[in-house]
């Protein structure tokens, strides 16, 4: 990623209903060169889609916990297919250390996470859990800084 690359995703991010149009005269380069720079960023995967970003809480899931697996031996694949099956899971990562492991998880309430890791807990592949949750946003996800950085290097 080049840092035409970078000002291209910093606008992007500013503007995400901008068109390759505006997004062109804004950067100051043809319309063809912003189409083909996004269409290598897609390619590439750097750029994962185009959706609309959605807040769980206020789509009625305020609780936020972070769950942390301990996983039976060889059974990661039967583990990850368990956790697919939960909706309120929306990200899983493996991880190195204590743990196997790490789940972004929403509720409708502590009464309701509750039940969300019984049910975690309810494959025989999951051996343990270990559970945060979170109180409140200090830095919410961003990806402009590091974008800003690689824009300016």
């Amino acid at each position: 990623m080049d840092e035409l690359d970078a000002r291209l995703l910093v606008t992007m991010r500013a503007h995400p209903r901008i068109g390759l149009t505006e997004t062109a005269r804004l950067l100051g380069v043809a319309r063809g060169t912003v189409q083909a720079r996004v269409e290598k960023l897609m390619a590439r995967g750097v750029i994962e889609d185009f959706g609309p970003t959605v807040s769980p809480a206020l789509a009625g899931y305020p609780i936020l916990a972070f769950v942390w697996l301990q996983i039976a031996q060889g059974r990661l694949t039967e583990a990850v297919q368990a956790l697919r099956a939960v909706p309120q899971i929306l990200e899983v990562l493996g991880t190195s250390g204590q743990h196997d492991l790490l789940c972004r998880v929403v509720a409708k309430s502590t009464e309701h996470l509750q039940e969300i890791i019984a049910a975690i807990l309810a494959s025989p592949a999951v051996q343990r859990t270990d559970s945060t949750i979170a109180l409140s946003t200090q830095i919410p996800y961003r990806i402009e800084p590091l974008l800003q950085d690689a824009a300016e290097h």
